[in-house]
């Protein structure tokens, strides 16, 4: 294990921003990781985790900690585990749009997510196409739950491989431990503080289907066919490079480029608020979306577009302020226009929650995670 010393942290993070990394140390296996740990305790600071810096703000100034970047590598597919794995697996339960004909893959934390992506569509595995184009490293996904098109990862984990610090040993927390909600999990919270991601395991589907349940996506694969005789018909089964590649076109209409741009992806979240102030809302604004869900299988909740309110609510289509904007053709993603400071974005990412506050009653929360 290699430490280095304030090592600045701009370029490692996609929206170009941050200070220096007081300690800064690459790990590429759980023994690097072990010893990173036991140094930050040395050094009694404290220990945050870098993966592919694609969801996080990193404050201004030098870092007090140890930042550790997870870079632990392999992929094996068709992964059968050991004997006493295979012994005590549990069958994996019935989930939405997988086949019975599945294929276990595990990969290090470290590995870039959107090639994992790339591999199991050429594979022809069902489950993660969706998900196509999302930055970052598959050690991050299930902290976040990373979700898009009507999928999220939690629909696929099997389980992750975590190092638990309060015990120096490592173990496989499985998908009904993580704990998962709308862009939230176990690793977000006390219960999961000391767990850090080694390895994930995603069970696909060789014999799967598509799932076109979001309109954008459903549109791309609608025929329309110009003659009188003959009507606009949906594609039964798109093929599963299809689905990828109408996924990164639609990402890519609505995303920055990344070489032009500093952006965390979507920096808030979509809130989710009662039905009862849902409808008080639409009974104002009566164009607003809104999506009915359960929370807890009981209360009705109403998952509302943050960025039809930025657009047709708050009227902030483009809005910017000094090297701080929303991307017009995505406003829940903020840009570093170029030379921002991590006060500057906060500044700006404040302003727009408190004007959503003012005008809806609705209380947004970040996406993006702060390193400080």
């Amino acid at each position: 294990m290699h430490v280095q010393e304030h090592v600045p942290l701009r370029d490692l993070t996609t929206l170009k921003i941050g200070g220096t990394a007081r300690y800064f140390v690459s790990v590429a296996t759980v023994e690097e990781l072990a010893d990173a740990v036991s140094f930050a305790r040395a050094q009694k600071l404290p220990l945050v985790i870098l993966g592919g810096g694609s969801n996080v703000l990193v404050a201004d100034g030098e870092i007090e900690a140890v930042v550790v970047k997870i870079d632990i590598r392999g992929i094996e597919w068709g992964y059968r585990g050991t004997d006493a794995e295979q012994e005590h697996a549990r069958p994996p339960k019935p989930q939405r749009r997988r086949g019975t004909n599945t294929e276990l893959v595990v990969a290090g934390a470290g590995e870039n997510w959107d090639e994992i992506v790339a591999e199991s569509v050429r594979r022809g595995l069902w489950g993660i196409e969706n998900l196509s184009g999302i930055p970052g490293t598959i050690g991050a996904a299930p902290i976040q739950n990373i979700g898009a098109y009507g999928a999220e990862i939690k629909d696929v984990l099997e389980w992750v491989e975590v190092f638990d610090t309060t015990t120096g040993r490592t173990r496989k927390l499985p998908n009904a431990d993580c704990c998962f909600a709308y862009r939230d999990s176990i690793f977000k919270h006390r219960d999961g503080q000391a767990l850090l991601v080694a390895r994930v395991a995603l069970r696909l589907s060789k014999d799967g289907a598509p799932n076109l349940t979001y309109a954008d996506l459903s549109r791309c694969f609608t025929q329309s066919m110009f003659s009188n005789s003959v009507r606009p018909r949906t594609i039964a089964k798109p093929a599963l490079v299809a689905i990828r590649r109408a996924v990164l076109q639609i990402r890519g209409k609505k995303f920055p480029d990344l070489a032009q741009f500093g952006t965390a992806g979507s920096f808030f979240k979509n809130p989710i608020i009662p039905k009862e102030q849902y409808d008080e809302l639409k009974e104002k604004y009566p164009d607003l979306p809104g999506f009915k869900l359960k929370v807890n299988s009981q209360k009705l909740m109403v998952k509302v577009p943050l960025a039809w309110i930025l657009d047709n609510i708050c009227g902030l289509k483009g809005f910017r302020k000094g090297n701080v904007a929303l991307f017009e053709r995505q406003p829940i993603v903020l840009v570093n226009l170029g030379g921002a400071s991590a006060a500057d974005m906060q500044t700006f990412a404040a302003d727009i929650l408190r004007q959503v506050k003012e005008k809806t009653g609705i209380d947004v929360e970040w996406e993006v995670q702060c390193i400080h």
